[in-house]
């Protein structure tokens, strides 16, 4: 960069949001804004800087949004006289990058939102929802204030100090949960440091959340940058293609084997290889499990979909899995959940393949890596495999499989389950004799209800496996799980997310009262912004799930009820602690409507439908109506050591499952 280049005088942060003003990305020919706005919290370590910058965008000519494409199909959507960047208030910051993370995976990774924070807590707050974006491999820009980089007024408010060293500051908790960390100490630093924050955020192999720490004092210092940094810039989006000679390879150990499966995870999705995967599958005829990330990847009612795979799968596809002699993995991390800590897949000499464009997770289980993109591997390895059907036997046991797991499904979620849960049993029933619904049941009748473009979103708690194995997914994006941090808190701020991502698709949160305690102000950045989501809060007294392992390894659900402390006993066994969550929704700006029977969740759900209002339904399930595991495990260790019959008895249960473990060499 010579002198005579022109060059802008800005302070650093001013400089930041410009920059990210003018960053697009473009895959397949499609182009869109990389930042669909800025969600912030601001506090003494921003507002002067990062919040001035942001104010300023506002009346900066320079900087004025073009028409952008906003929603997931691609179509333009004009945004007149907009912001390059708008900015949203979030009520809580862990929250806010919920937010961008389910945004990102929304827009398949090609769009997100940035982060901007105080120093101190205002930052710490954004460290989960960190975590949570770089194990989903989403991509979220991060911008939390920093002490000042002159350290002349140190320590200052709300720093860390440490006796061994200047330079920490607890932004520097964020370098493990971050693929690419930069702290800021100089103005004229961001001209290296922006466009590889940009790099990663745009990688779909490395992608995740990127964290730019930014000093208080400098982001207010003042830098000539040059011109040529703020001029528009496209991210093209590429599409790998794997090794030829792997390739091949690949093909004959699909011809040679007898009972193939295919695990399709979130990388089918993210890809938007759907279409490749179906023309795979019918060519081949080979059956498809679905991660949670994948769910939708082969939409129902196809009849090769088996639905989910692995601890909280389907029995369909765990069978399948049990005996597949091969497995061709298709953009998923192979978690435990996924292969049921490695005990899935029982065939004595299983082999697998794995497509995925990052390299790491292509190598997992001994597979033959095939690194690249979902979507440009398929379309290359089917002609490969012309010719290849899978055996008459095979498609009959398929379909076989297929329509009796699909019968009980049905029985599961009627309305009356005729014993197919493990142990409905009467829980302070809404009315003396009778019993709570079950949760299997307000899954059936969202099932009945809604449209195939509507998006369900959940995270945590006992919902995310039964809506693995009962859920019939219709459309790739009609799904949405975070289940790779499983962050109880996510499902509220992650659906504001998808609406923003999506805004001609209706989006139901499906939450439990555990998580909803845990995290249920953005509703009132919801009703802030008039972006309407509909909210099935699902009421069982506490840590349903967590009550269930609990009962599973001995220990009687001990410390997951809502109870009050008994003076007699000291524990928590008293009354039952009433919260009233209607009150509490509603207390927030959302619509309320409590449903106790199934008849009246249907209605609410037609009037929650018909209001433009962020809308909260409380539905009152019983706890003890759990749906069972199918051909499935998930080691929990178990205590090896107790005086507890109970947990002697579950720890020598624990012993046996574990032997089915496999080591993939």
């Amino acid at each position: 960069m010579t002198a005579s280049q022109p060059r802008i005088r800005l302070t650093m942060a001013q400089a930041v949001v410009r920059f990210l003003s003018q960053q697009r990305t473009a895959r397949d020919g499609r182009e869109q804004p990389l930042f669909g706005g800025v969600f912030g919290i601001f506090g003494h370590g921003n507002v002067a800087g990062i919040g001035e910058a942001l104010q300023g965008l506002r009346t900066d000519g320079t900087a004025q949004a073009a028409p952008y494409e906003s929603r997931i199909d691609g179509t333009a959507q004009a945004a007149p006289c907009e912001p390059a960047l708008r900015y949203y208030l979030a009520r809580n910051e862990q929250a806010m990058v919920h937010t961008a993370a389910a945004y990102a995976k929304m827009h398949n990774r090609l769009r997100t939102l940035a982060c901007t924070s105080s120093i101190g807590p205002g930052a710490t707050n954004m460290i989960t929802g960190a975590a949570g974006a770089t194990i989903n491999r989403v991509p979220v820009l991060l911008l939390p204030g920093d002490i000042f980089a002159s350290r002349r007024p140190a320590p200052v408010l709300q720093q860390l100090e440490s006796s061994q060293s200047q330079d920490v500051s607890v932004n520097d908790c964020f370098r493990p949960v971050s693929r690419y960390w930069d702290r800021i100490n100089r103005p004229d630093q961001i001209i290296t440091a922006l466009p590889e924050a940009m790099r990663v955020l745009t990688s779909p192999a490395e992608t995740g959340a990127v964290t730019l720490a930014l000093p208080q004092d400098v982001q207010a210092e003042a830098y000539d940058y040059p011109a040529a940094l703020f001029e528009p810039r496209v991210w093209t989006i590429a599409r790998p293609r794997a090794d030829r000679d792997r390739l091949q390879a690949a093909a004959r150990l699909l011809r040679a084997s007898r009972r193939p499966l295919v695990v399709a995870g979130g990388g089918v999705i993210y890809s938007e290889a759907t279409d490749a995967l179906r023309r795979f599958a019918d060519a081949t005829g080979i059956a498809v499990g679905e991660t949670q990330a994948g769910k939708g990847a082969l939409p129902d009612p196809h009849p090769l979909s088996l639905g989910g795979i692995g601890a909280t799968g389907t029995r369909a596809a765990n069978l399948l899995a049990r005996d597949a002699d091969l497995v061709l993995v298709v953009g998923s991390r192979l978690s435990d959940f996924t292969t049921a800590s490695k005990t899935a897949f029982q065939h004595e000499h299983v082999r697998f393949i794995a497509v995925n464009v990052a390299e790491v997770d292509a190598a997992k289980h001994a597979a033959l890596s095939l690194v690249g993109d979902a979507r440009a591997v398929l379309d290359e390895l089917l002609p490969l495999v012309a010719g290849y059907h899978v055996s008459a036997e095979y498609t009959g046991a398929v379909a076989a499989s297929r329509s009796e797991w699909r019968a009980e499904v049905d029985r599961v979620c009627a309305p009356d389950p005729q014993g197919a849960l493990e142990s409905p049993v009467p829980s302070q029933a809404p009315a003396p004799g009778r019993m709570r619904i079950s949760q299997a049941q307000v899954i059936g009748v969202l099932q009945d209800t809604l449209a195939p473009t509507d998006v369900i979103v959940c995270a945590a708690g006992s919902l995310p496996g039964d809506l693995h194995k009962l859920w019939r997914a219709r459309d790739p994006k009609g799904y949405h799980m975070e289940y790779g941090y499983s962050c109880m808190g996510y499902e509220i701020a992650g659906g504001l997310g998808v609406k923003m991502a999506a805004p001609d698709r209706n989006v139901y949160v499906l939450v439990g009262d555990g998580s909803y305690l845990m995290m249920a102000q953005e509703i009132v950045t919801a009703v802030q912004e008039g972006i309407k989501i509909t909210i099935i809060l699902l009421d069982n007294e506490g840590f349903a799930s967590i009550g269930g392992l609990s009962e599973s390894i001995g220990s009687g659900g001990f410390g997951t009820r809502y109870r009050h402390r008994n003076p007699a006993t000291g524990d928590l066994d008293g009354d039952a602690l009433v919260v009233d969550l209607a009150a509490n929704a509603a207390s927030l700006g959302a619509r309320v409507w409590r449903a106790d029977t199934l008849a009246s969740f249907r209605e609410a759900l037609t009037a929650a439908h018909a209001d433009t209002r962020t809308s909260v339904i409380v539905v009152p399930v019983d706890r003890e109506a759990r749906v069972s595991g199918y051909e499935s495990w998930w080691e929990v260790p178990v205590a090896e050591v107790s005086t507890s019959p109970e947990v002697q008895r579950a720890r020598a249960a624990y012993e046996t499952a574990r032997r089915k473990g496999r080591d993939f060499l």
